[in-house]
């Protein structure tokens, strides 16, 4: 299933990139969507190159019965976020990758993010699969409000914290 999403932030590109790089936002991510336990692993600053890990635990509780039937009553999601040191206008590159550990569901994009007229986008392009026989569509279908909802979490938060 194919994902693209633009997030929007009320800050130039530098600031959200110090944003992102910072353990503790990544924390609050993390509690804001209903982890019930992570760990976050940040290699590198904004000031440069830096990549971003987290490991959470996620109930499953708000998917259909099915797919909660195939998933259980909790996931445990890695996600990998790497970005590129900024361009000469404080632009970057970077790739995500998110994987649901045990479960054949995978999410993986291209990331840019760049400076607009009120501050900063992030636009989100990539791909979510579920490569589960029979099944596959249902997942991808299940997964994508859920991987929205987080960007859009993310974007909200991020706007709380900037100047």
């Amino acid at each position: 299933m194919h994902l693209e999403q633009t997030l929007r932030y009320p800050a130039g590109p530098q600031a959200v990139a110090a944003l992102l790089a910072d353990r503790q936002f990544v924390e609050d991510l993390c509690a804001a969507g209903e982890a019930q336990a992570w760990e976050v692993e940040v290699t590198g600053s904004a000031a440069g190159a830096f990549t971003v890990t987290t490991s959470r635990t996620l109930p499953t509780s708000s998917l259909p019965d099915a797919v909660r039937r195939f998933l259980g009553a909790s996931l445990q999601v890695r996600q990998v976020d790497s970005w590129a040191a900024p361009g000469p206008r404080g632009e970057r590159s970077g790739t995500t990758v998110l994987e649901i550990v045990g479960v054949p569901v995978t999410a993986s994009a291209d990331l840019v993010l760049e400076a607009d007229r009120d501050g900063a986008r992030q636009r989100v392009t990539g791909e979510l699969r579920a490569a589960v026989p029979l099944v596959g569509a249902r997942v991808e279908r299940a997964a994508e409000p859920v991987v929205v909802a987080a960007m859009r979490e993310q974007e909200h938060l991020a706007a709380q914290r900037l100047p």
